[in-house]
């Protein structure tokens, strides 16, 4: 969420920045504004009636003490008009509050200067490329072919049970999944992050505390009997840790990663590029989440973007690193990298991680601050990114390592699968 003091002073910079999203914000940023005028004015009639009544409290005690009880009653009735006042103010305050806190909740956030123009995926920026891109054999297959071949994903037996999008996986097909779970959370480990377990569902202020809710696209899975979310992300409940938080800025950097299953109605998805592993409602995700000091979360960012690149080396998975344009930028994010990997047998890029600087914007929603060498309050800056989403690396992995006597275990994998070949 942006801060309001921002959008007073730097306005037209902020309607020109957000036009790399495709958004024109003039009217809901003069909307937000003036609703903090009116919010103001509210505010100071609400404290002059308070205060006056406090004054008239003071008088009426030191009148009843002089016994001069006829002046003092005059004066209660006094109060009597002013604590009915208070109490119009007091709700016309909250009113107005409540106005404008959902105006601001419609703001995206400011994309950083990096960021290019553009209204889809199609005009975002590679800037990096990295592996050979496999020659496969002859009569190579896609990954739900090879899982139907292999008998270790099976998309029938998940329809049965819950519904497209839900795969079970099988066998040797499990036992990979859960290889890379262990990997990739060791992997992470060993660079300083500290390993969390968290619950995989959330309340409604978390999901607005980082972003996800109100939910524009309709993502998120709603238990509403009990007001709960399904977590589309490790991002929120990690996050959230920190809301309303003061954090030590001796503790900088603050760094998490965790294991959850996320859950995503994927709206709309539907065609051949979501078969298979390409787009589930259920799957699979290692995600890193930081909280830094602001002088510091582009570097950080820098950082996690390496990390990342260092485990998909280490998989020799053919990769491409993307800076998103404004028209693809997720809504709480000011700069993101997605990672895609190529996928030879459907001759097609597959996003398999992004990596995220939100700068301030999680921070004034969850209120996660710090205090600086001053004492003054600021806010922290977050990130996240994924490392990594397993569908498809599972799909990379089975296309790009098939042959003709089965699937290769990349190299880093085989201690944690405990085999080398799916056959």
């Amino acid at each position: 969420m942006l801060q309001l003091q921002a959008i007073r002073e730097q306005k037209d910079e902020i309607i020109i920045a957000l036009k790399k999203r495709n958004v024109d914000a003039t009217p809901l940023l003069e909307n937000v504004i003036s609703l903090d005028d009116k919010r103001r004015d509210v505010q100071t009639k609400l404290d002059n009636t308070l205060a006056e009544s406090n004054k008239l409290s003071k008088e009426i005690g030191m009148l009843f003490k002089s016994g001069k009880a006829s002046e003092a009653n005059v004066l209660k009735e006094r109060t009597v008009t002013l604590k009915e006042d208070s109490k119009t103010l007091q709700e016309e305050l909250n009113t107005v509050a409540e106005e404008l806190q959902a105006l601001l909740y419609q703001i995206p956030n400011v994309p950083h200067p990096s960021v290019p123009a553009g209204s889809t995926d199609e005009d975002n920026e590679e800037i990096f490329r990295e592996g050979d891109i496999p020659k496969l054999i002859d009569g190579a297959l896609p990954h739900w072919e090879l899982a139907k071949k292999y008998d270790i994903i099976d998309f029938e037996l998940g329809v049965k049970i819950a519904g497209a999008g839900f795969p079970v996986y099988k066998g040797k097909g499990a036992r990979l999944q859960r290889a890379l779970i262990a990997y990739f959370l060791d992997k992470n480990t060993a660079a300083g992050y500290q390993e969390i377990q968290v619950p995989h569902l959330v309340n409604e202020i978390s999901g607005y505390g980082t972003g996800q809710l109100p939910d524009k696209e309709g993502q998120m899975y709603h238990v509403t009997e009990d007001d709960l979310y399904l977590i589309p992300t490790a991002e929120i409940p990690v996050t959230n840790i920190f809301r309303d938080t003061i954090v030590n800025q001796k503790d900088f950097p603050i760094t998490y990663t965790g294991y959850t299953p996320c859950f995503r109605r994927e709206a709309g998805s539907y065609g051949a590029h979501v078969r298979g592993l390409n787009r589930l409602h259920q799957f699979d995700k290692v995600e890193l989440v930081r909280v830094e000091h602001p002088d510091n979360s582009y570097a950080a960012l820098d950082g996690m973007v390496e990390h990342i690149k260092g485990i998909l080396r280490e998989l020799k998975l053919p990769y491409r690193i993307l800076r998103l344009c404004g028209g693809d930028l997720g809504f709480t994010s000011a700069l993101t990298f997605d990672f895609e990997v190529f996928s030879t047998a459907q001759d097609r890029w597959l996003e398999i991680s992004s990596a995220s600087n939100f700068e301030a914007y999680q921070s004034n929603r969850l209120k996660l601050r710090f205090k600086d060498e001053n004492g003054k309050s600021q806010f922290a800056h977050t990130l996240n990114g994924s490392s990594l989403a397993l569908p498809r690396v599972l799909a990379g992995i089975l296309e790009n390592y098939q042959t003709e006597n089965g699937i290769k275990i990349p190299e880093a994998l085989v201690p944690y699968c405990g085999f080398d070949m799916i056959d």
